[in-house]
């Protein structure tokens, strides 16, 4: 690593650069730990999410830009306008490497701009420049235009839906990738800032290279043997769980009122189907041998994707199945720079509200596929209904006395697995720092898919998995590497990477024992900030409502039950706040 800050005050216009402690880096690795350790340092308890005080805060970890299979990911971390709660995530492509290359571990911004502008991070100097002109275009148009004035360069920006300080807006990535949850473009909108360029980097990193592709080319061997990232994910995209899904009645349709396809219609929006109908070619991040992404031509419209939670989202959970007006939504969304799971999501619980009788707008109807683009570019502009599915999901339905029909937690909207088909990820929903995220403790990879190793999927004894699972992903996150590649290879891998790269002895006990860490220090920041275990929940449905069909028909989540073991697990008291002794444990203070 660099061990180098790079800080942006925007209200100043200011940028300087300080040392990254060796502290830090020990005890949070890089990525999504430092992130969040730097945000609880520096963020001040209750600062609104749109304040100019609010950080952004991108930083790529130890594996960033190495030979290591995946490593080219980075993360970022912030407070989420749309839940309150720490917001982290992390993107791939190429923009971390530049941003490494230019000899950066972290970009740190605060402020707002008195004018709207775009940082470029040009080698080791890093200017603000006017973005009045650039203001109101889409993410692709802003991509161009940052190409033309900046030459070969990574781009990340918002589109209108950030500008618009949409609570579900985007930062894209390239304007094909996403930092999609938690309406983290808005942050970006609310401080003016229109893209983020990266170019011009030189510095490279050759310790222990040797050593490191002998172990690279072993574990690029398993990569290219195991068979969900040697055939599934390369053949399909992560659209090829759409069938997968829907085989354990866990694929939520129309607002999560069913979720089991018993018909022909589940081929028709299938990874296998969008293979068939518009796959372009396959395309990858930096150092993948996976290159699970999919470039798409309908023959009206080419882009990217959609990803698996986006064709569900905005198919099926609307109770929409043409492939076609799917794959045109999910280009909208990445254009106007908005996430796709939380716009599907609010515009299903639109569509149950109306069913209900609580929003009178006969057009906003499940199935009706006509209006899905419409809405997208209503939501992004805050037009008619738009206003208020901009908000999300759980204040829309507040707003229209429908708050049972918010398929959220702690205000994020719920990804693609209904939580009555699998404990685990039931659990894993209602805990997660960030609101209902499926990849901070991926327990689907044991409970369906059998890797490592399959487990009972309606099994109670499960929460010292998901604990271990949580660690695990706090800890990848700040290496920072791709959940897929947990597929094929286990965090001895990980191990022997960090080993060679940093010259530092890890062991997986140290590496999970990091994870905690940080895991716990988000709890901390969200305790901070007013939640408690009533926010540690999901919504009645999952609680009291059987579904009545599929492999999962009569299935409902007993969560205090499975609540009261994983506090125990986690050793945090009955109200979920971490002990003395698990602080202590892990060097950890209660924020103030």
């Amino acid at each position: 690593m660099n061990n180098l800050i790079l800080k942006i005050d925007l209200s100043k216009e200011e940028s300087k650069t300080e040392e990254l402690r060796e502290d830090l880096i020990e005890q949070y690795l890089g990525g999504r730990g430092i992130g969040v350790r730097l945000l609880c340092d520096n963020l001040a308890k209750g600062v609104d999410p749109l304040d100019p005080a609010n950080l952004l805060i991108f930083a790529i970890g130890p594996l960033t830009g190495t030979v290591v299979p995946t490593s080219g990911r980075f993360a970022l971390v912030t407070k989420s306008p749309l839940t309150n709660t720490i917001m982290h995530s992390n993107s791939g492509g190429f923009w971390g490497v530049g941003l490494k290359r230019c000899g950066f571990d972290v970009l740190y911004i605060t402020g707002r701009l008195k004018r709207r502008g775009y940082v470029v991070i040009d080698g080791p100097n890093a200017e603000i420049r006017d973005a009045e002109a650039l203001w109101g275009l889409s993410t692709e148009e802003t991509l161009e235009k940052m190409k033309e004035l900046e030459g070969n360069c990574q781009v990340l920006s918002i589109g209108p839906a950030g500008e618009n300080l949409v609570r579900i807006a985007a930062i894209m990535n390239q304007a094909q990738r996403a930092f999609g949850r938690g309406g983290v473009g808005a942050v970006m909108g609310s401080k003016g800032l229109k893209a983020i360029v990266v170019k011009n980097g030189t510095k490279k990193f050759q310790s222990n290279l040797e050593q490191i592709k002998k172990v690279n080319q072993v574990a690029t061997d398993k990569i290219k043997v195991f068979p969900v990232t040697s055939q599934g994910l390369p053949l399909f995209g992560t659209a090829v769980l759409i069938k997968v899904i829907n085989a354990f009645g866990m694929l939520p349709v129309n607002n999560n009122q069913m979720a089991y396809i018993a018909d022909g219609r589940i081929d028709e929006i299938s990874g296998e189907s969008l293979r068939q109908r518009f796959l372009e070619r396959e395309e990858g991040c930096y150092a993948c041998p996976i290159r699970c992404g999919r470039l798409t031509n309908t023959g009206e419209m080419r882009g990217k994707g959609p990803e698996f939670e986006s064709l569900w989202a905005l198919g099926p959970q609307c109770g929409i199945f043409d492939l076609k007006i799917i794959t045109h939504a999910n280009y909208a969304c990445n254009k106007l720079g908005i996430d796709t799971i939380s716009a599907g999501c609010t515009i299903a619980c639109a569509m149950e509200l109306q069913q209900r009788g609580l929003l009178e707008d006969s057009a906003m109807k499940f199935g009706n596929a006509d209006i899905l683009c419409d809405l997208i570019r209503k939501i992004a502009y805050k037009e008619a209904i738009g206003e208020y599915l901009a908000e999300g999901a759980l204040r829309l339905a507040e707003r229209f006395h429908g708050a049972e029909y918010a398929m959220q937690v702690k205000g994020l909207e719920i990804p693609a697995y209904d939580p009555r088909g699998a404990m685990g990820q039931a659990l894993n929903f209602a805990t997660s720092n960030r609101g209902a995220c499926h990849l901070t403790g991926y327990l689907v990879g044991m409970e369906l898919l059998g890797v490592p190793k399959l487990i009972d999927r309606f099994s109670l004894v499960k929460s010292d998995l998901l604990a271990l699972k949580q660690n695990q992903s706090a800890a990848e996150d700040s290496l920072v590497v791709c959940k897929f590649v947990g597929f094929a290879l286990g965090l001895d891998y990980q191990v022997r990477f960090l080993h060679l790269v940093t010259g530092q002895d890890y062991t997986i006990d140290k590496l999970v024992e990091i994870g905690e860490r940080i895991y716990t220090l988000e709890r901390l920041f969200n305790i901070r900030e007013g939640f408690s275990r009533k926010d540690d929940t999901l919504p009645e449905r999952f609680l009291k409502e059987p579904l009545q069909e599929g492999p999962s028909k009569d299935c409902v989540v007993p969560l205090d039950k499975l609540l009261e073991d994983y506090y125990h697990i986690r050793r945090w008291d009955e109200n979920g706040v971490p002990t003395d002794e698990i602080l202590q444990k892990l060097n950890l203070e209660r924020l103030s």
